[in-house]
């Protein structure tokens, strides 16, 4: 709330697009300067997340990377992290990477343990071999 919205923080963090346009021409410089220690964060914690499978911040960064460069797409990649710090910051809320299904992670990680409990109290079981030959009407 001290900032107003996300575009001042970025400013103030020194991770948003530099912008010079004189008589129509737009020309490219380098990002405002702004606080050493916040962009340098910013930084490193793009240059990870760009790192990261499946993550929206490494397809992101991919796709910059071709057409801008390295260094650019990692300040993009660190200005768009900081617009979600923001967001989660602002609304509460977890993070949800749209990238990710979160649903299958949990199945996929608790599927073992919730099939052994469901052994363990005899809901499921193991097919003994007589109760597969009366299945069977080959």
């Amino acid at each position: 709330s001290v900032f107003g919205n996300v575009e001042r923080l970025a400013a103030w963090a020194g991770v948003c697009p530099g912008n010079h346009e004189s008589a129509g021409k737009r020309r490219s410089v380098r990002a405002r300067r702004g606080s050493r220690h916040i962009s340098g964060v910013l930084n490193q914690c793009a240059h990870a997340a760009a790192r990261t499978k499946r993550c929206q911040f490494g397809g992101y960064h991919k796709g910059l990377t071709i057409r801008r460069g390295h260094g650019r797409a990692t300040v993009a990649t660190a200005h768009k992290l900081l617009r979600v710090i923001w967001a989660v910051l602002r609304d509460l809320e977890p993070y949800r990477d749209p990238e990710v299904d979160y649903d299958e992670l949990v199945v996929h990680r608790n599927a073992p343990r919730w099939i052994a409990q469901l052994q363990k109290f005899g809901y499921v079981g193991t097919p003994s071999f007589k109760e597969m030959e009366a299945t069977d009407t080959t």
